[in-house]
């Protein structure tokens, strides 16, 4: 007997419509009807949930070959979590090209390293496109971090794009503009979220 027939009898022999059981393991009802219709399976905290309340073990629900397609496919969605959590967070660390002193202002004759709040030895051009770089970049990355809780599969992939195309002009245009110290931050920023990307392929 299939998990969805062995599910369907189990509800019925406890008198459950879907929508009870549903209740009972704080899913949806559509959740519980995939599972009977045999078009998807449970997590694995879904699976010990109805172990527990039908009473019956897991590998009488489940083959075991079944159980580690399922344990395999949940690791990899975990993985995938986390490097999106990990992408946002490194764009968020956008906000050091701002506030640490990477910028040179001469003053009497010597160069100070200042923060871009007081750097003003550039064009107000280069200011204005530094700003609006790294504003955008953390942005993104909080937009990220909130879209991962969403688990936005779609939204996610169109953030991971944009922050790589925003990372790489700003490493661009800092090399164009010379700010040595900024655009090695730019870069290890970009080189982390490359190894992040990485990490996030071999889990599909």
């Amino acid at each position: 007997m299939e998990f969805n027939e062995k599910l369907q009898e189990l509800r019925k022999n406890k008198g459950l419509t879907q929508e009870e059981l549903a209740e009972i393991l704080y899913v949806s009802r559509t959740a519980i009807s995939k599972w009977e219709s045999g078009r998807g399976y449970p997590n694995i905290e879904s699976l010990k949930e109805l172990s527990k309340f039908f009473e019956v073990s897991i590998d009488d629900l489940l083959s075991g070959e079944k159980l580690l397609s399922i344990a395999e496919k949940e690791n990899k969605s975990n993985i995938r979590n986390i490097c999106d959590l990990l992408f946002g967070i490194v764009d968020l660390f956008s906000f050091i090209l701002v506030v640490l002193p990477l910028y040179p202002n001469t003053i009497d004759g010597f160069v100070y390293s200042v923060n871009l709040l007081n750097y003003y030895e550039t064009t107000s051009i280069n200011l204005v496109i530094y700003w609006v770089m790294f504003i955008s970049l953390f942005v993104v990355g909080l937009v990220k971090l909130i879209e991962t809780k969403l688990h936005n599969e779609k939204a996610n992939k169109f953030l991971q794009f944009l922050s790589i195309v925003i990372n790489v002009f700003m490493v661009i245009f800092l090399s164009l503009t010379r700010e040595a110290y900024a655009v090695v931050i730019a870069f290890l920023l970009l080189i982390v979220k490359g190894g992040i990307l990485l990490k996030y392929s071999k889990s599909r």
